[in-house]
């Protein structure tokens, strides 16, 4: 058996926690490979709206298996707050979700440390979630991190030796905190955490794929945020893309089967960097109402425009894209006229590949493409879609080479459409 990867190909947001919500009946394992709770996969289904963060999106669907992978970052506090709302609202866990021991955990000083870095850059800010996801990856990579592991032995010594490096550096910053409250939340986070199955997930994902198992692999935030591929440095601190799976879950690059890459029929992006297609006009502003771009973690309004093909394009080459599925395409119902960014124009040549940096200086290069003037969200079939929305499929399959092979209609489970596409 191999694994299928579904990923977001743009800024985040793009609606994966629906998608895997919708795959997840095919499927006997949904795994999360990257990320941590800066994620908010938004899923609508029978009137109920849940945003999840840590938790894998397969956790709804019966009794599959889901695995919180090594390549995650967990915060206690924000996953006992995640998991008891659902448990509250009827869904087990206990005996659906399994955690990493290779995870690393976010210590109540890394969410300090996350705060004091991004006040001391000032303009220059990120714009980070301030979930400390960055202070944590940091650590993992510099060699000082605490995994979930580590709470199974000598602890305390090991935590008390994290934080106190943690509070040199704070104090170097000269930045004024109180860990009280968020400690006592931590610890009781940890104590939470010892309740759920700690596995080594390598072992036990290649496990499950040898008994036959079919397994998905979720993917958090986008494509242009991949710390190695996005738009440096206003990007995440983890490997968004396909072989992020790879490394996250401890899979070889030979278990990959189909990739799945979500696009929206426009674009997005939260906080600071790039965007070359962003509207400033009323346009923009129609979208983010229609579309109620408003981050799911956050609350902070979500910066939008039209659809950029040039970095699709990109995003579906560095991850061996097979199929590509089309979000939120009712939110263009109302408009005349769709636009593309088929190209940019940099220092006054037009060139049609992803540059090593777009901070300044890209325009656009668009064309037009007649709007729909129709109300999808009642659709429940690719036979009833208007001429002019088929045209703009065909368009982004011709420019993007690459089948569309589900269509969103609308935030529900059930405004889903998967087309009958020729093989």
């Amino acid at each position: 058996m191999k694994v299928d990867v579904l990923l977001g190909l743009q800024w985040g947001d793009e609606g994966k926690g629906k998608v895997v919500d919708v795959l997840t009946p095919r499927y006997d394992v949904v795994a999360r490979f990257q990320g941590g709770p800066n994620a908010g996969h938004t899923l609508e289904f029978e009137g109920q709206k849940y945003v999840l963060r840590s938790i894998p999106s397969g956790i709804f669907q019966g009794n599959k298996v889901n695995i919180i992978g090594n390549g995650v970052v967990l915060d206690p506090s924000l996953f006992k707050a995640e998991a008891e709302a659902l448990e509250a609202s009827g869904h087990p866990l206990k005996e659906r979700l399994h955690i990493s021991k290779k995870a690393h955990l976010i210590l109540p000083t890394h969410r300090i440390l996350d705060a004091a870095y991004e006040a001391a850059k000032g303009a220059a800010k990120v714009g980070t979630t301030g979930k400390g996801i960055g202070p944590t990856y940091t650590d993992k990579v510099s060699r000082n991190g605490l995994r979930v592991g580590d709470i199974l032995h000598n602890f305390e010594a090991k935590y008390a030796a994290a934080k106190a490096r943690h509070e040199q550096i704070l104090k170097s910053l000269n930045y004024e905190y109180d860990i009280t409250e968020l400690e006592k939340q931590w610890m009781e986070g940890i104590e939470y955490l010892r309740t759920f199955p700690l596995v080594d997930s390598e072992h036990e994902i290649n496990g499950l794929l040898k008994e036959g198992k079919s397994v998905l692999c979720e993917g958090a935030q986008g494509t242009m945020l991949d710390v190695d591929f996005g738009s440096y440095p206003f990007v995440t601190s983890s490997n968004t893309i396909c072989a992020g799976a790879c490394t996250g879950l401890g899979l070889g690059p030979n278990k990959i089967g189909e990739v799945y890459g979500i696009m929206k029929a426009y674009c997005t992006r939260v906080g600071s960097g790039p965007f070359p297609t962003e509207l400033f006009d009323e346009t923009g502003k129609t979208i983010r109402d229609l579309g109620h771009e408003y981050g799911a973690v956050t609350g902070r309004e979500r910066r939008c425009g039209w659809i950029d093909l040039v970095a699709l394009r990109y995003s579906i080459m560095v991850n061996g894209v097979t199929q590509l599925i089309l979000m939120k395409s009712d939110v263009l119902d109302g408009f005349d006229t769709i636009k593309a960014c088929v190209a940019y124009k940099v220092n006054g040549e037009e060139i049609d590949y992803f540059p090593y940096d777009i901070t300044e200086g890209v325009e656009p290069v668009y064309v037009e493409l007649p709007g729909w003037k129709t109300d999808m969200t009642k659709m429940t079939s690719e036979d009833e879609f208007p001429e002019e929305f088929n045209a703009y499929i065909s368009f982004l399959e011709e420019q993007l080479e690459t089948p569309i092979k589900i269509v969103s209609v609308g935030p529900d489970r059930a405004q889903t459409i998967e087309r009958y596409t020729e093989e």
